[in-house]
């Protein structure tokens, strides 16, 4: 073995005698590094600054979320390259093991790994930088379109992207292998040589097991369906995502096992050729195949939740927009109706006024203008029913109520509601009436009761639901005010504020607008701007917003949310095909001498195809299955992260999720096809 060029011979001989392990691995390898150095190089871009003029919020967009899912994915390729690694080692033991036989030492194996893993970076890495190099700009194109937002024009290679990319995959791959050399070193060649005719044990029934699954899966699904706001889902989601992973690997290793055993029970369904072999095989090969089926419903799972919720966001923001801002121009005021001995109460008709002829006196003409008045406070939700102003954490649940008057209603929906003095109209409340319990400050306690005139179906009020949410609907401005007084009465201090708002459209163009708003900005640096005409009287904060503006935030926002769904989405969806890919071979040369032996003792040719269809089917379709089953009971979860971005449309969330499920079974029946065929060449392949 001195001739040092016989290693580097070998490992591209043994390469291109496995390439349909390799090949797989490589295009793998190659998308990964592609698709973090196209991130990394969306982040370095100088030209992306420039984009968004005035507007920095653009390039923090593309910065954040560029590092969010350069970050998801290497950590998912680590697990990724980690988890393939081993499959291609386990399909090469006889042939490491005939090196070892024909007078190779384990130093000179090793030798043919260092080759192998520097072929394989090589090709890997330096593929991977061609790709990404290719489709940059494409990638660039797609992302600043969904989030609204110009193109940077130019080419640019980023070196820096190229060398942090380089440096993370190079270790990754030293890490694979030393991994391969340790199994190297402790194999032995005998082993390695009969381990493809090793057998495998019936699984035992594992009720402890089988336990845990049921509570880890059986506690997730609590925790999704009993969420009621964003808050608590923000909370719990990782919570519920921790128990449902344990559940879904605990389902597929021992809940499946106990599952199978009572079907082998049930001579009616047990006893035909078909399902006997299929059970039969499952049962026997349960310890490895749970592994791979449980990595499968993960990944099925978090591809549709990621598409399905990003999706239903960016097809809700033009929604989102209009609830935000209402008008081009959004002036809002909040101040104190109870004012102090020598100021002046806010005059909301001049503040109307004073922004109206802001407008008119630069030439244009304010139009379509709504005002409302509004106001909202906590409360804890007592066991009774009833509500109450103190000592939250001893309550069932903390709860924000909005309350506004019937003509704001009527501004929102176009409905007229007929309320008489002691009646609401409400939204989130059961029963017939509301009650409140005022604890005030020095002790003492008030009670209001308002009986609920109409139920609301849906909420007239859309803002994010960081708490449990009630909107009440009062008759008018002075029940508005009762209500806000006795709050103030309770919270003292820390009472919440009245609120004012106007909108108002504008006949001019985005630009102009824009102008208008930077006049606006240097115009209200003059303290008497709103003392104008006997002034607007006492307030505490005013604000002036371009529907553009907004719109422009919450487009890059939901662009950028869906373009990390779709680009990790891709990933993980790669990840899910290699791995059935992988499973199909593996399960494929197992099956090869069963189902031979099978048909010498008198197995017609249509039962071994009906047996293997049989198996195929029912191991291939029970992820897919599952991560349904689980996306059922995600929905209410991600619908409550939803709110806490404005999107309250529970339709157009479940027609996302239902279109993204059926899509994404048409994707994985085409997979099944696929790599069913080469399940079938191998295990029907003569001899």
């Amino acid at each position: 073995m001195r001739n040092s060029s016989l290693y580097p011979k070998l490992a591209l001989q043994s390469i291109r005698s496995n390439r349909k392990f390799y090949l797989p691995y490589l295009l793998a390898l190659l998308g990964d590094v592609a698709a973090i150095y196209i991130m990394s190089a969306l982040v370095n871009d100088p030209g992306v600054e420039n984009i968004t003029p005035g507007r920095p919020t653009g390039y923090m967009y593309v910065e954040f979320f560029m590092t969010v899912g350069m970050l998801i994915a290497f950590l998912f390729s680590a697990i990724f390259v980690l988890y393939i690694n081993g499959f291609l080692m386990k399909q090469r033991k006889k042939e490491l093991g005939l090196y070892n036989i024909l007078g190779m030492g384990k130093r000179h194996i090793a030798a043919v790994l260092i080759y192998e893993t520097l072929y394989t970076g090589i090709a890997g890495i330096g593929g991977g930088f061609a790709v990404g190099l290719l489709l940059h700009k494409l990638v660039s194109l797609l992302l600043h379109k969904v989030m609204g937002m110009p193109v940077p024009f130019g080419f640019y290679i980023s070196w820096l992207g190229m060398a942090q990319t380089a440096a993370v995959f190079g270790v990754l791959l030293v890490v694979t292998l030393l991994c391969n050399l340790n199994k190297i070193r402790v194999s032995n060649p005998i082993e390695l040589l009969h381990s493809s005719s090793a057998g495998e044990r019936e699984p035992k029934t594992r009720w402890l097991l089988t336990l845990l699954g049921i509570v880890s899966l059986g506690g997730g699904y609590y925790i999704a369906i009993n969420t009621r706001t964003g808050a608590e889902a923000i909370m719990m989601y990782f919570a519920a995502v921790f128990l449902v992973i344990i559940g879904t690997y605990c389902l597929f290793t021992a809940v499946s096992v106990f599952l199978l055993k009572a079907l082998r029970r049930n001579k009616k369904f047990y006893y035909k050729t078909s399902r006997f072999i299929g059970v039969s095989g499952m049962l026997h090969r349960m310890k490895q195949n749970a592994l791979g089926l449980a990595n499968i419903c993960i990944l099925c799972t978090m591809v549709m939740v990621m598409l399905s919720g990003t999706l239903s966001l960016y097809l809700g923001t033009a929604e989102i927009v209009d609830q935000q801002y209402p008008g081009d121009i959004n002036v809002s005021v909040r101040y104190l109706p109870d004012i102090q001995e020598g100021e002046t109460p806010f005059d909301p008709a001049a503040m109307l006024a004073l922004h109206t002829a802001f407008v008119e006196s630069h030439g244009y003409t304010a139009e379509n203008i709504r005002t409302s008045v509004e106001t909202s406070f906590a409360v804890g939700q007592m066991p009774d029913g009833s509500y109450a102003t103190e000592k939250f954490a001893d309550t069932v649940a903390a709860v924000s109520i909005t309350c506004i008057t019937a003509d704001a209603y009527a501004s929102i929906t176009g409905e007229t509601l007929a309320l008489a003095p002691g009646e609401i109209a409400a939204y989130g409340i059961k029963g017939g009436e509301l009650t409140v319990r005022w604890v005030l400050e020095d002790g003492g306690e008030l009670s209001s009761t308002y009986r609920i005139a109409r139920r609301l179906k849906t909420n007239p009020y859309y803002s994010p639901m960081i708490l449990q949410t009630i909107t009440i609907v009062v008759p008018d401005e002075d029940a508005l005010l009762e209500l806000w007084r006795l709050q103030a009465q309770a919270y003292g201090t820390n009472a919440s504020q009245m609120i004012w708002q106007a909108h108002i459209d504008v006949d001019c163009t985005e630009e102009e607008l824009q102008a208008l708003e930077d006049k606006y900005v240097a115009a209200i640096e003059d303290p008497s701007f709103y003392n104008v005409a006997g002034g607007t009287g006492s307030w505490t904060r005013s604000s002036f917003q371009l529907r553009s503006n907004g719109a422009a935030d919450i487009y890059g926002l939901a662009g950028g949310f869906l373009f990390l769904g779709i680009f990790l989405g891709f990933i993980f969806l790669m990840a899910m095909v290699l791995i059935i890919y992988y499973k199909q071979i593996s399960e494929g040369y197992e099956d090869k001498g069963r189902f031979e032996i099978m048909q010498k003792v008198g197995l017609s040719r249509k039962e071994v195809r009906s047996s293997i269809r049989s198996q195929v089917l029912m191991v291939f379709f029970l992820p897919v299955v599952v991560a349904s089953i689980h996306i059922l009971f995600d929905f209410n979860m991600v619908e409550k992260l939803l709110t806490l971005f404005y999107l309250h449309n529970t339709a157009l969330t479940a027609m996302c999720t239902l279109g993204t499920v059926l899509v994404f079974f048409i994707v994985y029946g085409a997979v099944y096809i696929l790599t069913a065929r080469t399940y079938y060449k191998i295990v029907e392949r003569k001899q």
